[in-house]
């Protein structure tokens, strides 16, 4: 995605701010987040996040028991005053299994999100700028894990580990980054001819130092929603992992393992099932509305940015 605000483009007209009777130009910053906040469903996209993290991290305060503390007397119990969501078939406490199981899908998400970003902003950025053998190397790779079913890699590796949500969240990282870095190349393909990256490579400027303070900060609109869109995409591979038996693993828990649990028995306790849908409902559809609120609040062509 191209900004013009970025590649020394006029910005839009009428754009200003009243300073001591004089009008001044907005701030990029200022500008990005006066188009985001005029988007509604982006707006409760973010607060619905916020309420999440916020429930993830100071739902434990109030849980009265551990997710893996067995109530032998509420075997299956419904919603209730003592258990809020319920227990399960052993008689744990859905609630806390909940707070975990959010905290779990969170960490993955963020953490597979941040990783993916970062290499595929580096591998991509370089490849197009180094060229030669680099590129070729990068791309070859590129097309290799495309072709691979990444999917029965991730399966095989994470069952072997046990269901160590680390190493999951590592194996998503290592087999999800080359998508995006190959839109990464292509954009990247355009920039390094720009001027201002050939006047740092006359002016004596490394190649790396170009890449990282050039190349890359000219695509960060696009790496911003590729981190957003990456939160989302990260969850719902984690939940289909674990919702097949092939992700987080008991003691521990996360939205997908107690997904896929619950829809065994939705008939019979169909809390076991709506509670953690209902979580990961929330989560992935607040981060499509961020993403897409940021989307137009970044391309000065969209509507959002013709009204700022």
């Amino acid at each position: 995605m191209r900004d013009p605000l970025e590649h020394g483009d006029n910005p839009p007209p009428a754009v200003s701010e009243v300073s001591g009777g004089r009008s001044k130009p907005l701030r990029k910053s200022s500008l990005y987040v006066r188009r985001f906040m005029r988007n509604r469903p982006a707006v409760a996209g973010i607060v619905i996040f916020i309420l999440l993290v916020l429930f993830a991290v100071i739902g434990p305060l109030f849980q009265k028991y551990d997710h893996i503390e067995l109530d032998f007397l509420a075997l299956s119990d419904a919603p209730n005053a003592d258990h809020w969501f319920g227990t399960n078939n052993s008689g744990n406490d859905l609630y806390a299994m909940v707070v975990v199981g959010l905290q779990r899908s969170m960490m993955i998400a963020v953490g597979v999100s941040v990783g993916t970003t970062v290499i595929s902003a580096l591998v991509g950025a370089a490849a197009a700028y180094f060229g030669g053998w680099f590129e070729k190397t990068a791309l070859a790779v590129i097309h290799f894990l495309m072709a691979v079913p990444t999917f029965l890699i991730i399966a095989m590796i994470s069952n072997d580990s046990g269901g160590d949500w680390r190493v999951i969240t590592i194996v998503l990282i290592l087999t999800n980054w080359f998508i995006a870095a190959r839109t990464i190349w292509t954009l990247s393909l355009s920039i390094r001819e720009r001027e201002y990256i050939q006047a740092a490579r006359y002016m004596g400027v490394s190649g790396f130092r170009i890449v990282l303070r050039h190349m890359i900060p000219n695509i960060g609109s696009l790496l911003v929603i590729n981190f957003t869109l990456g939160v989302v995409s990260a969850v719902m591979l984690e939940t289909g992992l674990s919702f097949l038996g092939f992700g987080v693993k008991l003691p521990d828990v996360s939205l997908g393992s107690l997904i896929g649990t619950g829809s065994g028995i939705i008939t019979s306790a169909p809390w076991m099932f709506f509670f953690p849908a209902g979580a990961l409902t929330l989560l992935t559809v607040s981060m499509a509305l961020v993403a897409d609120g940021l989307r137009d609040a970044l391309d000065p062509t969209s509507a959002a940015g013709g009204r700022a």
